[in-house]
C-alpha cells in the first residue's frame, strides 16, 4: 500500500505529477522549489520517486542528488538565485 506522500502525489492532475518527476530529474531543480510549487517536501519527493521509478533508476537518481550543492539551497552559494522566482516554473 503506498505511503501518505505518494498517496497526495497521486490526487496531483497528470501535467503535475509528470511535471513533479521532471522538476526532481533536473539536476539545478532546487527542492525547494517543487515543496513552493506543488507543497511536496524533500523526503515526499524521495518517497514518490522510490514509488514511481524503478529500483536502479531510483537507486542511480538517489545517488546523484545526495548532497548535490543544486537540488539544496542551503548548500548553494549565495550568489545563485534559481528557485527563489515564483514565476520561473510556470504550471
Amino acid at each position: 500500500m503506498p505511503k501518505a506522500p505518494v498517496k497526495r502525489f497521486r490526487r496531483l492532475p497528470d501535467d503535475e505529477q509528470s511535471r513533479v518527476i521532471e522538476m526532481a530529474w533536473e539536476d539545478r531543480t532546487p527542492f525547494e522549489a517543487i515543496e513552493t510549487l506543488f507543497g511536496i517536501s524533500e523526503p515526499d519527493v524521495i518517497e514518490v520517486m522510490r514509488h514511481q521509478l524503478k529500483p536502479a533508476s531510483f537507486r542511480l537518481w538517489r545517488k546523484r542528488v545526495t548532497g548535490r550543492a543544486t537540488k539544496h539551497q542551503a548548500l548553494r552559494s549565495p550568489d545563485v538565485l534559481r528557485g527563489y522566482c515564483p514565476t520561473q516554473y510556470k504550471r
